[in-house]
């Protein structure tokens, strides 16, 4: 499998192989030769339809029987590749040849690449495009860079401050406490504390332990399993305990949440009703809903279990079992590999539940969680020993 995108005779060409076909999409018009003017791309597939788009003009390949998952499991290359017998001869056109020019904000299912030399995994002959120590979004939040004799000064907008203008000036004499994050509200020309996990109080100065875990929206915890490399993922589980008043909510993302690689086990609420999703590979997220309503956002307490016998998947609600289903009878893929990571609620500060799950879940948890138990352990994970932000004690 590959997906390419190369200059092709002045035209930017799109190609990609999911396991039986090769798909070409070429622009109508060429891009210039001048080396001054900035081009904006977007390419890309939706199972096997693809999508060019190149300074807003779009193309677009229908769909067609076929596969519709790209499986590579390789690095990802910019601009050229280590050898050029690595590329598939279908890949491009003619010879490939390695890109000149500049390239810049490069964004890969809505993460954004950096392009230096700490961040990058290897490379050879880059420079700087610009030419300055000035670079590319140096200052933050559209301040402008001059270059000075002993580096580069920014000029930042009104509301901003600092030597990259990265701090809002109504975080500048913040009283946040300890590791809170610091919201600018510029509407009231105030701030707003977001407390990290085991803090409160309106500049998050008070500690506070926890056995129940209370989510009031813009929440998240994430738990690193410490015995993840004993597990046999083959036969994951999860048990845990929620309540909610809302009809919406991802109570507990199994997986990376980084890209749609990552395996993945899910459980939250869709249109009031419980929601599981489970991937285990190639990208086929399979959903399982629970067909009766109003059962799960009732304000009471329900106990969730979800097992995973390879490609068997069990759900039991208040301990009755709810959801029966063989994924893959094929078994093609039968291990759960979620890397040892959990988030409860949500994501991350400013990391949207509906980008982050492609829509599968649209909303991070309002409500309070207890109880929870991964595998067969004897003992329940401690969520207040975790990482995580604007979580509560909800006793």
């Amino acid at each position: 499998d590959f997906l390419c995108i190369s200059l092709v005779n002045g035209f930017i060409q799109l190609r990609y192989n999911l396991g039986d076909k090769t798909v070409i999409l070429q622009t109508f018009q060429k891009v210039h030769a001048n080396g001054n003017t900035w081009h904006s791309l977007r390419a890309g597939r939706t199972g096997n339809e693809g999508y060019l788009d190149l300074d807003g003009i779009n193309i677009t390949q229908k769909a067609s029987p076929g596969m519709n998952a790209l499986d590579t499991h390789t690095d990802f290359f910019v601009g050229g590749v280590s050898s050029l017998s690595l590329v598939n001869s279908m890949a491009v056109e003619n010879e490939p040849t390695s890109f000149t020019g500049c390239i810049r904000e490069i964004v890969i299912n809505n993460r954004e690449l950096k392009l230096t030399v700490t961040d990058a995994k290897g490379g050879a002959n880059i420079g700087d495009c610009d030419g300055t120590v000035c670079g590319y979004t140096v200052c933050k939040n559209n301040g402008t860079c001059q270059v000075e004799n002993s580096g580069f000064s920014c000029s930042c907008p009104q509301e901003w401050t600092g030597s990259t203008c990265e701090r809002s000036i109504h975080c500048s004499q913040n009283r946040c406490g300890s590791q809170a994050l610091c919201i600018p509200q510029p509407t009231s020309f105030s701030y707003i504390c977001v407390c990290a996990l085991g803090w409160s109080g309106k500049y998050c100065d008070s500690k506070i332990k926890f056995y129940i875990a209370k989510f009031i929206g813009n929440s998240y915890i994430k738990y690193t399993d410490p015995y993840y490399g004993k597990r046999d993922l083959q036969y994951s589980r999860i048990s845990l305990n929620f309540t909610t008043n809302q009809t919406e909510g991802l109570i507990v993302w199994m997986g990376k949440g980084e890209d749609e690689d990552n395996d993945f086990l899910a459980i939250g609420l869709a249109n009031g009703t419980l929601k599981v999703v489970i991937n285990l590979g190639e990208r086929i997220s399979v959903p399982l809903i629970h067909s009766k309503y109003s059962t799960c956002c009732d304000e009471r307490w329900h106990f969730v279990t979800v097992v995973q016998n390879q490609t068997c998947i069990k759900v039991y609600l208040d301990e009755e079992l709810i959801l029966f289903e063989d994924i893959d009878p094929r078994r093609k893929y039968t291990a759960l590999n979620y890397g040892g990571i959990c988030y409860f609620g949500g994501f991350g500060i400013g990391r949207k539940v509906n980008i982050v799950t492609t829509g599968l879940f649209q909303k991070e948890f309002i409500g309070k969680i207890k109880d929870v138990v991964l595998f067969q352990d004897s003992k329940k994970i401690q969520l207040m020993k975790a990482e995580g932000y604007n979580v509560y004690n909800g006793n």
